[in-house]
């Protein structure tokens, strides 16, 4: 290489990377895809891995003892990667999430699923994906689209129609608890999306869980002792699962990928989850299904497409 081409080759470089735009960008929103549909995927056993827990460990110690594995695990890479503590402006954002995805989604869905099945679970939390993204448009100003909401309304009543007629006509109890889920995950899920454009997703979650980490260090001392613990080899699973792969890195990648092709577009990617879910506890579990359990999830799948099309 001559001086000369050396001398000019940053020239070339800037100017190639300004002519392709374009490229770069479609590069990033495949990636922030593939990286959402990977959170998906980890999320779609929770159910089903939460289900394998509770047969050997009471609920409340189940979701604490979760809580406690995962901060310790993202603990020890905050502190070998040795990350600063997060600016003053950050904690009320991620007091929102550790409210909303360490602490409050795992509790409601983990009594939930002590008298519900994870099918049923499965699809009703198929509401997540409307419920993020309208607390995505009062928080963050966002504005998607008329057929972007079109479709995401209609993946919503075919659950809220799926509900109604599984329950009979009215909601059980688990059913409360599992919309209660959806919308303190939602906000959990919208703020930590938000936070995830300014510090590292693994960050996000990894912080939210260490503000947690009191709480659920302490209540797993009282739930042990007032609940049974018999670690078999489906709680174990269970509960390593649920610590680990969806408490962590499940949440790791999904909040990568919400930070690159936004909230709105990331969360409707959820619509696929109820069923993976569904396919996960017939093979994990052996429940059996109902006709409309898959019709519904197949529905709402429909839906994927064309809110991923839909331009906000």
């Amino acid at each position: 290489m001559t001086a000369q081409d050396s001398a000019t080759r940053p020239t070339r470089i800037a100017v190639e990377a300004a002519e392709t735009p374009g490229t770069t960008a479609h590069g990033s929103r495949r990636t922030g895809t593939l990286l959402a549909a990977l959170g998906v995927t980890a999320f779609s056993l929770t159910f089903p891995a939460t289900a394998w827990g509770l047969e050997g460990i009471g609920p409340w110690s189940l979701v604490t003892l979760r809580g406690v594995l995962s901060a310790l695990i993202a603990g020890g890479c905050l502190l070998a990667l040795r990350v600063p503590v997060p600016d003053r402006r950050h904690w009320a954002g991620l007091a929102v999430v550790g409210a909303g995805v360490v602490v409050g989604f795992p509790l409601l869905t983990t009594l939930a699923l002590q008298t519900s099945t994870t099918a049923h679970a499965a699809v009703v939390v198929g509401l997540l994906p409307l419920t993020t993204a309208v607390f995505s448009a009062l928080r963050t100003g966002a504005r998607p689209s008329r057929a972007f909401w079109t479709a995401a309304l209609a993946g919503a009543a075919a659950v809220i129609a799926f509900t109604v007629q599984q329950s009979g006509g009215a909601l059980t109890t688990a059913d409360l608890y599992l919309f209660g889920a959806l919308l303190i995950c939602a906000a959990g899920y919208t703020e930590g999306g938000r936070l995830a454009r300014e510090m590292p997703g693994w960050q996000v979650i990894g912080w939210g869980l260490i503000l947690c980490l009191p709480l659920n260090a302490v209540g797993a001392c009282v739930a042990l002792q007032h609940e049974s613990f018999q670690l078999t080899g489906h709680s174990t699973a269970g509960l390593l699962y649920s610590a680990i792969g969806s408490q962590f890195l499940g949440l790791v990648v999904w909040y990568r990928g919400m930070a690159a092709i936004g909230v709105p577009k990331a969360s409707q990617l959820q619509l696929a989850q109820p069923l993976l879910t569904l396919v996960w506890s017939v093979f994990l579990l052996g429940e059996h299904l109902t006709v409309a359990a898959p019709l519904t999830a197949a529905a709402v799948l429909v839906c994927i497409a064309v809110t991923q099309r839909a331009r906000g």
